[in-house]
């Protein structure tokens, strides 16, 4: 059965989608669509793409028909100084996700996540975090992929997991 996606490496020239996966990743509530210059000129945020795509970042890009981007995971590593809400440690990558609302609950999340976890792994990362509010429904996905909270915050709590 075709899934009618694919996962190809995320390159240099991914940046813009990044950043509409970004305000998607922002904007999971029904009804809490953020505008994009709010999100991406945030200090909260713009740390997950700005300058991408450096050294220690990569990530993968799921793509529909006519390799059209529908969805995107990728990591980057925050030094100490400026950690992003999920950081857990120097050298740890922060995981950020997102999937055009229309590719969501077809297995893209999950393909995203499965798979930058993996790579993460080929690249040398022992574990990999992210941040999530408590009443996101990906909380689920992470849960079922491994991550464990190992830190819970007012609203959101940061969870990890080994990469192999």
């Amino acid at each position: 059965m075709d899934s009618g996606f694919a996962l190809r490496r995320a390159a240099q020239t991914d940046a813009m989608f990044l950043g509409d996966m970004l305000v998607e990743a922002a904007s999971w509530r029904a009804g809490g669509v953020r505008p994009r210059h709010e999100v991406l000129n945030s200090a909260d945020h713009r740390r997950y793409l700005a300058g991408w795509m450096r050294m220690a970042d990569d990530g993968l890009v799921a793509t529909g028909e006519h390799e059209v981007p529908v969805g995107a995971a990728w990591y980057r590593v925050l030094p100490q100084n400026a950690p992003g809400f999920g950081f857990v440690g120097v050298a740890v990558p922060e995981l950020i996700i997102g999937v055009h609302p229309l590719w969501r609950a077809r297995g893209v999340g999950r393909a995203l996540l499965r798979g930058v976890i993996e790579l993460a792994g080929t690249q040398g990362h022992a574990r990999i975090s992210l941040s999530v509010e408590r009443d996101n429904f990906a909380r689920n996905l992470y849960r079922a992929e491994g991550f464990a909270v190992v830190e819970e915050g007012e609203s959101r709590d940061t969870m990890a997991r080994r990469t192999r």
